[in-house]
């Protein structure tokens, strides 16, 4: 089974996009699914609506929290109250293709991958329509992060994983990218890279902004410690082809 996570605050709109282009997803999948909303008690009816959604082929659970305790931690509280043997997390606001998850799915049952990043940095993959200075600050984050890892996408939010990747870890709810916690802390060899293009919201406003940078440079930081700090973890990872 896959635990698919979706953290939201304030994203009923965009849930009303994409719960059904989730719904037309399932389909295409070669295992079970489970999509896991974790709602931090959002005051737009987000979780009711996720609740109501009449998902079908698959089920729907909604975690609600007490207060806005931010994105990481909204995924990690979704993946340990999850029953996949997959874990994985997706957007609320449809910046993720959906549709390659099948894709995703597949190079971890069938093929070596233990990881599978959806990457906007490899061929195939795009920014979409993204202004050229979010472009930027996109690109300088991935070559500060590919020190830590050597996937081409290390900021992508947008991954899936076998449970046994975080046997045993403990992951920084406070961390901004989750997918780069995941890449650095977690317990793999083989990655895979999938690529997607990314589509800026359409619904609500984007969290891109100078907390969100200051955060990401902390975590970089938190990492470079982790790394030094526990230096007979560090791995030797294998790209692979999905």
């Amino acid at each position: 089974m896959l635990s698919l996570v979706i953290p939201t605050y304030n994203e009923k709109k965009s849930l009303q996009i994409l719960l059904p282009r989730l719904q037309d997803m399932v389909a295409h999948l070669s295992v079970p699914v489970e999509f896991i909303v974790v709602d931090d008690n959002s005051p737009d009816g987000t979780a009711e609506y996720a609740g109501s959604f009449p998902m079908q082929g698959g089920t729907i659970r909604v975690v609600k929290r007490p207060g806005k305790l931010g994105l990481a931690s909204a995924v990690i509280e979704g993946w340990r109250s999850s029953r996949g043997s997959l874990l994985g997390v997706i957007d609320a606001d449809g910046s993720h293709d959906e549709t390659v998850i099948p894709e995703m799915v597949d190079a971890l049952v069938e093929g070596p991958a233990e990881v599978a990043v959806g990457s906007r940095y490899i061929p195939g993959g795009g920014m979409g329509d993204w202004p050229l200075s979010r472009q930027l600050i996109s690109r300088v984050a991935v070559w500060l992060g590919s020190f830590l890892c050597p996937a081409k996408d290390v900021t992508s939010g947008f991954l899936l994983f076998r449970r046994e990747v975080l046997e045993g870890v403990s992951l920084d709810p406070i961390g901004f990218k989750i997918g780069l916690e995941v890449m650095v802390r977690g317990r793999y060899r083989t990655f895979t890279e999938v690529p997607y293009v990314f589509c800026d919201r359409k619904k609500g406003s984007s969290k891109l902004g100078l907390r969100e940078v200051a955060a990401y440079l902390v975590q970089l930081g938190r990492l470079i410690s982790y790394r030094y700090r526990h230096p007979h973890q560090r791995r030797r990872w294998t790209r692979v082809v999905s």
